[in-house]
């Protein structure tokens, strides 16, 4: 699904999300894979907008075999500029397994994209639980106020 109606964080002052444990388009490591012990890595959110009354994060992988695989839906998140590692910052929303928490990568074969999105929105969604990632999607259309993500890369062993 495409988002429209929110200006791409991009350029001097925009939003910005970084690890410590990896930088842009290089490989994670293993500890925040199936391989490892499958847990969030620190994330840290700069520019996040004055307006911003909470965060979102959706995690996902477009090269999957069967098609984008949907690894943590976080939302509801207070606006923070840090989610640490192995945390649970909002409510979760369900992954493509069904279940609801950070599912690491874990490609059969090949490397891998994973697309760490956040957003800022400007209110609370007070979603469910367990909600899904295109539910997610169509309830931040129209309250997103900037976004920036991060791209890491994961082969498995």
């Amino acid at each position: 699904m495409l988002l429209t109606g929110f200006r791409e964080a991009r350029g001097e002052g925009a939003m910005d999300i970084k690890s410590r444990e990896f930088k842009e388009g290089q490989l994670m490591p293993a500890e925040f894979s199936c391989d490892g012990t499958d847990i969030n890595p620190e994330l840290t959110i700069e520019g996040i907008p004055p307006a911003a009354k909470s965060l979102a994060l959706i995690v996902d992988d477009p090269d999957a075999p069967a098609g984008t695989w949907v690894h943590w839906v976080v939302f509801d998140i207070p606006v923070l500029g840090k989610i640490k590692e192995n945390s649970i910052p909002g409510k979760q929303g369900k992954n493509s397994a069904g279940e609801m928490k950070y599912h690491g990568p874990c490609p059969p074969s090949g490397t891998h994209r994973y697309f760490f999105k956040v957003y800022a929105l400007d209110t609370f969604l007070n979603l469910k639980e367990g909600t899904s990632k295109e539910q997610l999607e169509k309830a931040m259309a129209g309250h997103i106020l900037a976004n920036a993500q991060l791209i890491g890369l994961y082969k498995s062993n």
